[in-house]
């Protein structure tokens, strides 16, 4: 899962934006001031800032030109500043897009999506990052503490069909006419397989899966790390 930083003073605001970029596949941390915003962008990596410039402490723009001197993560002010001049002022301090408040969360998606896409960045559905693995969905790439791993084309499209639906039931029948197609749907087999390889290259105890689970008779389940 892609690592969202959400900066504002508003616990309000933070915990909404917090829960839909939950929805849609981000691991969030908050920030209610700029000085700790600064020590959470250091410490760990992000693909998604969100700045406030109304900070208690230090203004807006001077978090994101202090951010952007060594992230080059995108960073978009959400402000309830309208005027040019503090438009400019932060997209000059290294901000890649400015959205005045009150906005719909709908817009901030779609602004979020057009900043990956001109900086050629995965989005939030398609980078998988948990404690013991990342997938990038987009680039076929897995790996396991830093190295590596291989997946097949079956167990790529698998993992597909899961991420994309977290913590949600995926049926037997859904996942092998998705997979293999229109004519299947009782091959259970199959998936009992490449499961198995899947969780031997990914989950810390393939025997005890807690990513790729099973739910007997029924179908699978990807559940993401607690965020």
């Amino acid at each position: 899962m892609a690592n969202a930083l959400v900066i504002d003073d508003e616990a309000a605001i933070r915990e909404t934006l917090a829960l839909g970029l939950r929805a849609k596949g981000y691991q969030v941390t908050l920030s209610g001031d700029g000085t700790d915003g600064i020590s959470h962008a250091r410490s760990d990596s992000y693909e998604l800032i969100l700045v406030d410039l109304g900070l208690p402490d230090m203004d807006g723009s001077e978090v994101i030109e202090a951010i952007r001197s060594f992230c080059e993560a995108p960073m978009i002010v959400l402000s309830v500043r309208g005027d040019e001049d503090d438009k400019v002022r932060a997209l000059d301090a290294g901000a890649d897009d400015y959205l005045t408040k009150p906005f719909s969360f709908g817009e901030l998606l779609a602004r979020i999506r057009a900043v990956q896409r001109r900086q050629g960045l995965p989005t939030a559905d398609s980078l998988i990052r948990t404690p013991h693995f990342e997938l990038d969905l987009q680039a076929r790439q897995a790996s396991v503490a830093s190295k590596e791993v291989r997946l097949t084309p079956i167990e790529w499209s698998l993992c597909e069909q899961l991420v994309s639906k977290p913590g949600q039931l995926v049926t037997r029948r859904q996942l092998l006419q998705a997979v293999w197609g229109p004519g299947y749907g009782s091959e259970s087999n199959y998936l009992r397989v490449h499961f198995a390889n899947l969780r031997h290259k990914l989950e810390p105890d393939p025997g005890a899966p807690i990513y790729f689970t099973t739910e007997p008779g029924i179908g699978y389940r990807f559940r993401p790390p607690e965020t």
